[in-house]
């Protein structure tokens, strides 16, 4: 029975997120209360029965490392398999690759001591809660060289903008991929490739100084591969900017939209952490917001996201933010449209209003006064 075995590619996900990026990768960036970005791609993969998950990363990886551990929480920490984090670790002096072709060249012995003969490559910047085992049944019925995971977006966003678009004829083989902005067919940043094919372009694309995978191995030999197209359904978000990971928290606290994201299918996975309870007080008074265990909640939480630890003492208000882990706002605050990173302490009385389209951002640790 075939297989697919995993990879992450963080090598060409810039850091978009301004201050929320200032210490760690994209792929390490809180979301949603409890998770971080790349729980959704582990936890998508594990559901599809890929047991070995490789990730390709460069720069400010320590938090990711952390957040990730040995993969237990993934149900990856196995004997033989499971979770390898492959930073970069260049040794061959006679090596000329570029980019993240330097992964692959460098991480061969991955691919190599792997059993299957699939691969399900991913970043981390696309949300979803998704099983590809149709994807690769599909795949395999088409006998595709590769098989590019879309998904269908009818309200196009600025987030959007970066992504790839995807033209395919009636029976999904794909004519061309394009940056047509007008284009609903949006390229989720996934695929499946036969392993053996992506080695064999892997090495042509060194040869000829290329330094980008995907762009150089698949997009620009369109014509020599058969591409095919699945489509995915269901709620689904892109994180590549400020607004857009304001915008999707915020959606979140729409009912629908969290129980499709988190219920509609197997539970998304993450670092577990023993917190009690959140401890509302009498005087507290909260509306329509999402709030993680480990809170204290004394003043008013309205149409917010609250991650664990946070602490809202008497008289303060917080309003349309999201509040990273173990934060404190002191009495007399007053946030609205604010996201604050871990850490942060916003002393007696301060008020701080950003806007929908662009929120107020405070880096990790920081003293506000």
């Amino acid at each position: 029975m075939e297989s697919m075995m995993g990879l992450i590619n963080l090598e060409h996900e810039h850091d978009f997120l301004n201050e929320l990026t200032y210490f760690r990768c994209g792929a390490a960036v809180p979301f949603a209360g409890r998770y971080r970005l790349i729980d959704f791609t582990l936890s998508n993969m594990v559901r599809s029965n890929v047991q070995d998950i490789a990730i390709f990363t460069r720069n400010k990886y320590r938090s990711l490392m952390d957040h990730l551990g040995t993969g237990a929480d993934w149900e990856l920490d196995r004997r033989h398999g499971g979770l390898f984090i492959l930073p970069p670790d260049w040794n061959d002096p006679t090596d000329i690759s570029k980019g993240d072709l330097s992964h692959f060249h460098n991480n061969r012995d991955y691919f190599n001591r792997g059993k299957s003969n699939y691969v399900i490559v991913s970043g981390s910047q696309y949300l979803s809660n998704a099983d590809y085992s149709d994807a690769f049944d599909y795949h395999l019925e088409r006998g595709a060289d590769v098989t590019l995971v879309t998904t269908r977006v009818d309200e196009l966003g600025p987030e959007h903008d970066p992504c790839l678009r995807i033209n395919q004829d009636d029976q999904g083989w794909v004519s061309d991929i394009t940056n047509e902005r007008s284009n609903p067919h949006v390229f989720t940043g996934v695929y499946i490739i036969k392993k053996s094919l992506m080695l064999d372009l892997v090495d042509e694309c060194i040869a000829h100084h290329k330094d980008h995978f995907f762009i150089h191995g698949v997009k620009e030999n369109l014509e020599k591969l058969n591409i095919q197209t699945f489509e995915q359904t269901g709620y689904s978000a892109f994180i590549n900017s400020i607004e857009s990971f304001y915008r999707h928290n915020m959606n979140l606290l729409n009912p629908e939209n969290y129980r499709e994201l988190f219920y509609q299918n197997a539970f998304i996975k993450t670092k577990i952490s023993n917190e009690p309870p959140t401890k509302y007080q009498d005087i507290s008074e909260v509306k329509d917001s999402l709030l993680a265990n480990g809170c204290e909640i004394n003043g008013e939480v309205e149409n917010s996201v609250l991650f664990r630890g946070v602490v809202v003492k008497p008289g303060a208000k917080v309003i349309n933010s999201v509040i990273m882990q173990r934060c404190t706002i002191e009495e007399g605050v007053h946030l609205e449209n604010v996201i604050l990173d871990k850490d942060v302490t916003v002393t007696e009385g301060q008020t701080f209003i950003g806007s929908h389209e662009k929120p107020f951002v405070v880096a990790k640790r920081t003293v506000m006064s």
